[in-house]
């Protein structure tokens, strides 16, 4: 059995966020990750040409923002190394390969029950404060489609995805309109797969400019001012895309990030591609037999050597964490709206749930490092 003050799960950005602020308020801390490095999601699971979709000021982690000659959009490949760097400045050693089974309160402390991956045994954690960093993309979701097990081609999910050079002259289904799958489109198109893309719901559409101008605004402005100008603005940039089978939400693009998570798309270049006709927009998928898709509508089916999930992900928090039935829903998101959605009780905490991406997160994580402190000291 080992024993902390803090025991953190999760070796992501929320985790390695919160690693260093207590490594800065000198408490000491055990960092659990269940796979063989920090940020796992970003070194082994992204594609290629993935970049930070905000401004790199509001993507800093807390105590060391990126370097000045960061791009403003910064690429997978310089935020791995800013990663690199911040572990290494912060003297965070997480202990790898460790997949927490439970999470208990009992006597005053958390009991934390994690499966070395390497001996197979579990192995026991104790500390009096719990801080679940696991963040919003913890395990890969796949839908469930009628005949999806006789697809006679290849099917991934978005994180084994990472370029289209191999898909070539294939005819490639990506399933999934937010940023990755928009984005993976791009790329496919972009190295010659005859590319489609199913848009089952109405989605928002933004450029950099727009998005980043919107969030400036929010600072200042009602969501719903700012919320009015980023629509009215995609209208101005982009049109009617309906024509192209898209439709805009009734609801603006933060209302929606705020009330359910669901994100704008930043556009990469995917709305080129589909007013050309390079990325062909398809309704939602009824069946699948063989290799032949047919969707909703009924009017369209189409053959596919390949079909890409880019269907986002699952929260598994519940499924450990014991007993506390009052702070994370059945979505393992807080029940507590935001900005007290990090607190629970008997030192329970949680890091990144916030739907405000890596700002959010290192917000949280100074929200919790401080209270930490002021319970240990008073």
């Amino acid at each position: 059995m080992e024993k902390a003050t803090v025991t953190i799960v999760g070796g992501g950005p929320s985790g390695l966020a919160t690693a260093a602020y207590l490594h800065h308020l000198s408490i000491p801390y055990i960092l659990l990750e269940r796979e063989d490095c920090f940020a796992s999601l970003w070194q082994k699971h992204t594609y290629d040409r993935v970049h930070l979709h905000l401004p790199k000021q509001l993507c800093n982690l807390p105590l060391m923002p990126m370097p000045a000659h960061y791009p403003t959009y910064v690429p997978r490949r310089l935020f791995l190394d800013y990663l690199n760097d911040y572990v290494t400045r912060f003297h965070i050693h997480p202990v790898y390969r460790r997949s927490v089974e439970a999470a208990t309160y009992d006597g005053g402390e958390w009991k934390i029950e994690a499966r070395n991956s390497d001996s197979g045994e579990v192995e026991e954690y104790r500390s009096r404060f719990l801080v679940v960093a696991t963040g919003e993309t913890c395990d890969p979701s796949m839908p469930e489609i009628e005949g999806l097990g006789s697809f006679t081609g290849e099917v991934l999910h978005s994180t084994e995805y990472k370029n289209g050079g191999s898909f070539a002259g294939k005819k490639v289904l990506v399933v999934g309109s937010g940023n990755s799958g928009m984005e993976i489109a791009v790329t496919l198109a972009d190295c010659g797969a005859r590319t489609s893309i199913v848009v089952r719901s109405p989605v928002h559409i933004l450029s950099r400019r727009i998005a980043h101008t919107t969030l400036v605004l929010l600072q200042y402005l009602p969501r719903k001012w700012a919320d009015s100008f980023a629509i009215m603005m995609s209208k101005i940039v982009y049109g009617d895309l309906t024509k192209y089978g898209i439709q805009r939400p009734k609801k603006g693009p933060f209302a929606l990030k705020d009330d359910y998570g669901k994100y704008p798309v930043i556009d990469a270049g995917s709305m080129d591609k589909i007013k050309s006709g390079e990325i062909k927009v398809l309704p939602g998928i009824s069946s699948i037999k063989g290799k032949c898709v047919i969707f909703e509508n009924e009017k369209e089916e189409y053959s596919y050597d390949v079909i890409i999930f880019a269907t986002g992900f699952k929260r598994s928090t519940k499924q450990w964490l014991k007993g506390d039935d009052n702070f994370l829903n059945e979505d393992g998101l807080p029940k507590v709206n935001y900005p007290n959605h990090w607190k629970g009780i008997n030192g329970l905490y949680c890091i990144g749930l916030a739907r405000k991406g890596l700002y959010g997160a290192a917000s949280d994580a100074q929200n919790v490092a401080h209270h930490i402190k002021s319970q240990i000291t008073h």
